[in-house]
């Protein structure tokens, strides 16, 4: 009897264990297996083992592949930093530094920072300027209206925003040289005239309120205010490219913030 007893759950768990592989489909990832009523007991388990087997060397491939994956991350820390730094090359690479004892952060353009605007180009001449703590940088998009002389975009939901052109001057000019100087593009007039559109998208006759200039470190400045919009811009020109900085906001950021707005668009520096 305990003979018999023992054959029928011998029997019961086999036919469940046959149906759950039977059940099983290529939908879920799992092999399905064909049973026969011809076929021996023998070449159901040899079947069956070959299923199990599949089933096991799939889950086994499976968390290799993640096991190889994180290796390269985790269990290999100089590949994984390998890595991260050439994402970082190939994309934007922040450049805002800490706030300082007046909680104002400088921005300085990367060395490593890509982008050439022209096949041929010299690498650009970085630049630098300051913005109080809280702007942030803003990816710049290739479908951006100003195309690829984009070369920076930051802002703040409070204060205003600001952006960084930087052309070559070929555009322009073709007997500037590689080394060329604002000076040799023209004077403030002409400048803004000439490249006030390049800023505001429009023609800037009787929206100019003020034209200044400023020389740091024996590198010429024009500064420039216009209204409307409100927009103060920065022009300089060094190698064979001109540097258009301008920084803009709504009327009411205009009213609150000008001063630091102003002081903004003048740290403007090219290194």
């Amino acid at each position: 009897m305990s003979t018999t007893l023992f054959s029928c759950c011998t029997s019961f768990s086999w036919n469940c264990y046959r149906q759950q592989l039977s059940f099983s489909s290529p939908e879920n990832g799992i092999s399905r297996s064909k049973t026969h009523p011809t076929s021996t007991e023998n070449g159901l388990i040899g079947k069956e083992k070959d299923v199990s087997w599949g089933i096991l060397s799939r889950r086994s491939l499976l968390i290799s592949g993640i096991s190889l994956s994180s290796s390269s991350v985790v269990g290999f820390p100089d590949e994984g930093l390998a890595v991260v730094k050439q994402g970082l090359l190939a994309g934007r690479i922040p450049g805002l530094s800490e706030p300082d004892e007046q909680d104002w952060c400088t921005y300085r353009r990367p060395d490593e920072k890509s982008g050439g605007h022209g096949v041929g180009w010299s690498p650009i001449i970085p630049y630098s300027f300051k913005v109080p703590q809280g702007w942030e940088e803003v990816p710049v998009s290739i479908a951006d209206l100003g195309g690829t002389e984009i070369d920076l975009r930051c802002a703040s939901s409070k204060q205003g925003r600001l952006f960084v052109i930087v052309a070559p001057v070929l555009r322009f000019a073709d007997n500037l040289g590689d080394n060329a100087t604002i000076q040799k593009i023209g004077p403030p007039e002409k400048v803004i005239n000439a490249f006030g559109p390049e800023v505001i998208g429009e023609n800037v006759e009787g929206k100019v309120l003020s034209m200044n200039t400023a020389e740091h470190d024996g590198r010429m400045y024009y500064l420039y205010e216009l209204e409307p919009p409100h927009a103060l811009i920065t022009a300089t020109a060094a190698g064979n490219r001109l540097y258009l900085f301008s920084v803009t906001g709504s009327g009411l950021q205009w009213k609150r913030h000008y001063e630091d707005l102003k002081k903004i668009a003048e740290s403007f520096r090219v290194v």
